[in-house]
């Protein structure tokens, strides 16, 4: 029984300290405004680029997820480089036409040995139609299409004879046949590329967009083709190998691997002088590139939370002085030292809290203004906003706890004499 009372007797205490803050904050607008905005504009940095680069990452996976099942690409550069980096990959020897044919003749282990070269071009036509924006212009093999994860819809893919005679032909992804196309069937029409006509032999599936750029918004022709019409000195080519499986996948990159390095006369001893690129390698990149991003966030988070915490401190030191008398009063009718702690420890955390919340709401909407520029899910990053109340409750009570300490320790006839 005498364990109910006591529960009771706590909570409401705690309802009572509870009401009395929210009173307390009421007859103080603008100086607890001031102190709110500091714990907002803290908890709003760091929750606001989380959210934001969680909201990357979350579609890094089928944004960055460009390559087929079990496959792997090998390419001159890697993925991301920068600086002094970017000079010395920029040495490298580029790899030809002639390498790929060499690795596809001798690779045993892989299911699939494709290649790949893009450019971009302006002003495609047919007939009275023309396309001024940008389009993407692949050369590739009759492996390119599935190495770009999609497949094809209608017509037919390249064959042998496409490359080895470099035929004007060509394969349309979705946005080129809805611009040029829109009410007939484009296959065996000719399009108009720099002035040449390419026979459409092929339309791929709608893939949709990643990072707020459309996946369709392509062209292909045979890689000979875009050899002899689009490449200069700086062309290198991109190698696709796929592996028959998951568990063969390391032994078929340890061949191709070999096998290029021979290709390409690597010396025993030397270091790659090309880059194996994967998914996962693509995704483990973004998130180291990321995770700068976040430590640099949460020092300055961590720096604004601090200032605005000694905010709390001041404000709370200003309002015990103020409240001398009433703290007496409370004394005087039976309040303990606990109780005033109580009042006092209340108040710093709730202006902590609300400024906390408050910081969330602004950091995950502004954070979210990256899904909406590129068009990607909306990401609420609980953990984050959790982390970003304990912060809040911490900061609260490590602030708070002297002058409400230093509230409870007033003598209360010290305290009815004070005006």
């Amino acid at each position: 029984m005498s364990k109910k009372i006591k529960s009771r007797s706590i909570k409401n205490t705690l309802k009572e300290s509870f009401w009395m803050a929210i009173d307390s904050i009421r007859k103080n607008k603008l100086r607890s405004s001031l102190t709110l905005l500091g714990i907002s504009i803290g908890v709003f940095s760091v929750i606001g680029v989380m959210t934001a680069i969680r909201t990357l990452e979350s579609s890094v996976a089928s944004g960055l997820n460009v390559f087929a099942t079990n496959t792997f690409v090998i390419q001159k550069f890697p993925s991301i480089s920068f600086g002094d980096s970017r000079k010395k990959h920029r040495k490298r020897k580029n790899i030809d036409f002639t390498q790929y044919k060499k690795l596809k003749d001798r690779a045993k282990l892989p299911i699939l040995v494709s290649v790949a070269e893009g450019t971009s071009v302006r002003n495609v036509k047919y007939r009275d139609k023309i396309i001024k924006k940008s389009v993407e212009l692949f050369g590739g093999d009759d492996g390119t299409i599935r190495s770009y994860n999609t497949f094809i819809s209608d017509g037919r893919n390249f064959i042998d004879e496409d490359i080895h005679f470099a035929k004007n032909v060509c394969i349309l992804g979705m946005d080129v046949v809805d611009r040029l196309f829109p009410f007939e069937d484009p296959l065996n029409k000719e399009i108009k590329i720099n002035g040449l006509n390419y026979l459409v032999i092929g339309i791929t599936e709608r893939q949709g967009e990643a990072f707020g750029t459309s996946k369709d918004n392509f062209m292909a022709i045979p890689i000979s083709t875009f050899l002899n019409k689009f490449s200069d000195k700086r062309t290198t080519l991109s190698i696709t190998v796929e592996s028959a499986s998951e568990e063969s996948f390391e032994k078929t990159r340890d061949e191709a691997i070999g096998l290029m390095r021979s290709i390409r006369k690597v010396q025993p001893g030397q270091e790659n002088d090309f880059e194996i690129i994967t998914n996962t390698e693509m995704i483990e990149q973004f998130s180291g590139f990321t995770n700068g991003i976040k430590l640099f966030a949460l020092l300055v988070s961590i720096i604004a939370l601090v200032v605005a915490g000694i905010g709390i401190m001041n404000i709370m030191l200003v309002s015990v002085t103020e409240r001398i008398k009433e703290i007496g009063i409370r004394k005087a009718i039976g309040a303990t030292k606990k109780d005033i702690l109580t009042q006092f420890l209340m108040e710093a955390i709730f202006l902590s809290e609300f400024g906390g919340v408050v910081g969330i709401i602004m950091g995950i909407g502004g954070g979210n203004i990256v899904a909406l520029l590129f068009n990607i899910p909306a990401v609420i990053p609980l953990d984050w906003a959790l982390i970003g109340l304990i912060v809040c409750s911490v900061i609260g009570i490590g602030f708070g706890i002297y002058p409400a300490w230093r509230a409870a320790e007033l003598d209360p006839i010290e305290s009815l004499r004070f005006e």
